[in-house]
């Protein structure tokens, strides 16, 4: 099981010294990635009376590419996952460009998070649609595959038209794996299909735990897929329990057949960069030996 971090987009602030001293932490304690969430802006919610989104405009989140293109010319193991980027209100050819990018420069070190997202206000300002994202970006993912794949496309579908045209240079992997987050019955399907790996959410290594691998093994074979082919990426947060009940979970999560782990320190009270650090060197040593 692969062990890394959640980044603390929200907690940890703009210097770019802590974000450098963060990364290297991480791979120096042994991290083997670093996975960041993604939101392009954030909603005033004292201008929406209704509003019951997760993050609004004074949480900080670090555009995930840029970031990790700073980070990849300071670390030289760590793996750069989003953990997700929301694809459909971003344009597809510019991803799978930014992507490519990305993945040459950190010598093929991304592992392509994605989903569909649950922000209408993103989608508004960026100009996408919001109420076909989940079927557009399955399109997209096939774009973007072609893409690195292929010196040159010609693509005629419903949402993207390429012809004869290609992205320089193409990545180191060819393709990027693609992950997806979500847990909607449209969602794991779509996953069990044509994605690499998938971020469990909302329940832990417990009977619904196990329950939900099942049935997203079940919807692979029925794609005629070897589920062991999709990787599954367990999130452990420090900010419940204490060293000997995240051991626990982790060791729960490795029973079920995760293949990777992630530990997030944000909404642990936690004050500095360095405190993240110290955090993060904590959980290491508390799961030594799984």
């Amino acid at each position: 099981m692969q062990i890394g971090v959640v980044f603390p987009q929200t907690e940890i602030g703009s210097d770019p010294g802590a974000l450098r001293d963060y990364a290297q932490s991480a791979e120096g304690l042994g991290y083997q990635h670093l996975l960041a969430f993604d939101h392009v802006l954030g909603a005033n919610a004292g201008s929406r009376p209704d509003w019951s989104g997760a993050y609004r405009h004074t949480d900080s989140f670090h555009e995930p590419f840029v970031l990790f293109a700073y980070l990849a010319g300071l670390t030289q193991t760590l793996e750069f996952v989003s953990g997700i980027i929301i694809l459909p209100q971003r344009q597809t050819v510019l991803v799978a460009k930014q992507a490519a990018a990305l993945d040459v420069l950190s010598n093929g070190r991304l592992r392509l998070g994605i989903g569909i997202g649950w922000n209408q206000v993103e989608y508004e300002a960026l100009g996408e649609n919001f109420h076909n994202r989940g079927r557009r970006s399955e399109e997209q993912i096939d774009v973007m595959r072609k893409l690195w794949t292929n010196e040159l496309v010609t693509y005629d579908g419903k949402w993207h038209k390429i012809t004869d045209a290609g992205i320089n240079p193409l990545p180191v992997q060819r393709p990027i794996p693609i992950w997806f987050g979500g847990t909607s019955e449209r969602v794991m399907k779509r996953l069990a299909r044509i994605g690499d790996g998938w971020f469990p959410q909302r329940f832990g290594p417990d009977e619904e735990g196990r329950q939900n691998i099942e049935r997203l093994h079940a919807y692979a074979r029925e794609a005629g897929r070897d589920p062991s082919e999709i990787g599954i990426e367990a999130r452990i947060s420090m900010s419940q329990g204490d060293p000997d009940a995240w051991a626990n979970e982790a060791s729960a999560w490795k029973e079920l057949g995760t293949t990777h782990l992630s530990v997030n320190t944000m909404g642990a009270g936690l004050k500095s960069p360095q405190d993240h650090i110290d955090a993060i060197k904590q959980f290491k040593e508390s799961i030594e030996g799984i």
